[in-house]
């Protein structure tokens, strides 16, 4: 499958690192064609793989992750261009964290609007999902670090794109499809962006980022 990520830190080099591994066609986008971290990124898998700009990146992609910073996600988003996003799953994995005033960073936007909302609304042509933002990039590659059966949430305004992200999920990086819960519409991304509040904390607790959490019924 060709991919496009778009962003290269260290969550786009993860996912793009474990993608090359499991043999798919991936174009790694950011803001000028031959940036210095994309590059590195290409060296590191033996140039096995292909880097761009963000908007090069959505042109290859059928299926594009954004992995960038929720302060530059949609400025990234723009120059990847609408028309490039129209029709595609879009699998989005930051969240809209503020570090200006410091440890812990505080949300950009929280309660009444979150980043997946506003995503989806400027680009309604894209088919956009909420995945993989309530864990350390090192899990979303390999959820058998951490023991037993523990949870990823969802969202999205598309029930096929929900469907067709779950089992990618499940090929691409052995998440299995019952311990992935859809949560509805992107309205949801609210939940899930705020839960980083908490998650940053319990890392700071912890030592480690390499927690995650179990949802478990009562009766």
């Amino acid at each position: 499958m060709k991919i496009a990520i778009l962003g290269t830190g260290m969550v786009g080099h993860a996912l793009a690192t474990k993608l090359v591994q499991r043999g798919h066609h991936i174009l790694m986008g950011s803001r000028t064609a031959n940036s210095e971290p994309a590059q590195t990124w290409l060296q590191s898998v033996g140039g096995k793989a292909a880097i761009g700009t963000f908007a090069d990146a959505a042109t290859f992609g059928e299926i594009i992750l954004d992995c960038t910073s929720g302060a530059n996600s949609l400025t990234a988003l723009r120059q990847a261009g609408a028309a490039n996003l129209r029709g595609k799953i879009l699998i989005q994995v930051g969240n809209p964290l503020d570090f200006s005033q410091g440890v812990p960073p505080t949300l950009t936007l929280c309660n009444t609007d979150s980043q997946g909302e506003q995503t989806q609304r400027e680009f309604p042509g894209a088919r956009v999902v909420k995945a993989l933002n309530t864990v350390n990039c090192e899990i979303m590659i390999a959820p058998e670090r951490v023991p037993g059966d523990h949870h990823l949430f969802l969202c999205g305004n598309d029930p096929a794109a929900k469907t067709d992200v779950t089992r990618y999920l499940s090929e691409w990086f052995g998440w299995k499809p019952a311990n992935i819960i859809d949560l509805g519409d992107i309205t949801n991304s609210r939940g899930t962006e705020m839960f980083l509040a908490l998650w940053i904390r319990l890392y700071g607790k912890l030592g480690s980022p390499h927690f995650n959490i179990s949802v478990v019924r009562g009766k």
